[in-house]
């Protein structure tokens, strides 16, 4: 007694298709038409789906109050119309074993349920792909690459590949030779990809740019060819930059990853250091220069004060001996006033304290020909 209940006890729980067969056999011996029997599966089937379905959504319910998100809600909410409908076509097979049918009629049968499973699995795949990619859209500091802009596109893709497999699905279960339609297909996707290169090209590097974010909306970036301008937008074909005379420029992201961009705004600080050189009389006082060039940067508002202004003696040039003053600001976006203020103060200082901004001058000396002399 005590052997047949630990048996018992370490029986494995069964499934639906083990309840099926039982149930098939137990009929067998009850019912003794075909057709009834059928029919009593396939109420044992409606009725099983529903213990099923409570049986799985309840236990995944309890499993899903133990996180912090509802994106388990969701999935458990979405597998309840798969679960019927599969425990139903389970029962549709079992039932349709037990009629009297032909072997080419029962096998079209069977491919009609297992098309009809696969169906079902497949909408609730496309379902749950839109739910997946959605939640990671609406968490951009965990996935990156998936933010509004790019959701349609992960959304289509996961959609596809979906789908694809389903197609595949229905081949192998029709038993369907798919040589030359691979091979069509196959053919059609070299020349799509040749037709659409450069849209593919921008779409890759689009999804790159965003995942890896070597810039942002905001930010200030200058191009290779020296155009500089504070990015507006970034989409999966191009990004859009309007630059400081207010003129918006379109790149093709192909051209943004296969170029060189620095990011001014990005790094560990956003202040940005400007450079304005200026060149004295040879013979002024180096160190009235450096205080001269000094008191300007520090009266002025758009100067930081942290890191300190600082002055560099560059070079001694042809006419002039070379300066530069070095100092930084907040924002990028504040580099033209910047630099027109502090050319402005270097000036009225330089006149106040004496010292002289040379330009270049050039002595002509005429030397007469002979033939002038002797006259």
């Amino acid at each position: 007694m005590l052997t047949s209940l630990q048996a018992t006890e370490q029986r494995p729980p069964e499934s639906a298709p083990d309840l099926l067969e039982q149930g098939s056999a137990l009929l067998t011996e009850w019912i003794p038409t075909r057709p009834l029997q059928a029919l009593a599966l396939l109420v044992l089937a409606l009725l099983l789906a529903k213990v099923v379905d409570w049986l799985v959504t309840r236990t995944l319910i309890l499993w899903s109050r133990k996180t912090h998100t509802d994106l388990d809600d969701k999935v458990v909410a979405l597998l309840h119309g798969p679960i019927l409908r599969s425990t139903i076509i389970l029962g549709l097979w079992a039932a349709a074993g037990r009629l009297e049918l032909g072997e080419g009629s029962l096998r079209a049968i069977h491919r009609l349920l297992a098309s009809a499973g696969l169906i079902v699995w497949t909408l609730f795949g496309l379902s749950l792909c839109t739910l997946l990619v959605r939640s990671a859209a609406g968490n951009p500091a965990r996935f990156k690459a998936v933010e509004q802009s790019t959701y349609p596109l992960f959304d289509n893709l996961g959609k596809l590949a979906l789908i694809g497999a389903a197609a595949y699905g229905l081949i192998v279960v029709w038993n369907v030779d798919a040589t030359g339609w691979l091979a069509s297909a196959g053919i059609a996707g070299v020349a799509i990809g040749f037709a659409a290169k450069d849209t593919l090209a921008n779409l890759f590097a689009g999804v790159f740019i965003i995942a890896d974010a070597p810039y942002q909306v905001g930010d200030y970036i200058v191009f290779e060819n020296g155009a500089r301008g504070e990015v507006i937008h970034i989409g999966l074909r191009s990004t859009r930059v309007v630059t400081r005379d207010d003129v918006e420029i379109t790149v093709p992201n192909s051209v943004i990853g296969a170029g060189k961009i620095t990011n001014q705004t990005r790094g560990p600080s956003s202040k940005l250091r400007i450079r304005l050189k200026v060149g004295v009389a040879y013979g002024s006082d180096l160190p009235e220069v450096r205080s001269a060039l000094l008191a300007a940067a520090a009266g002025e508002d758009l100067v930081c004060k942290t890191p300190e202004p600082r002055v560099r003696f560059r070079a001694f040039g042809e006419s002039s001996l070379d300066f530069e003053l070095l100092c930084w600001i907040k924002e990028p976006a504040d580099r033209g006033r910047a630099t027109d203020t502090l050319n402005t103060a270097v000036y009225e200082g330089f006149a106040t304290a004496g010292i002289q901004i040379p330009f270049p001058q050039r002595d002509v000396h005429m030397i007469g020909s002979p033939a002038a002399s002797e006259q």
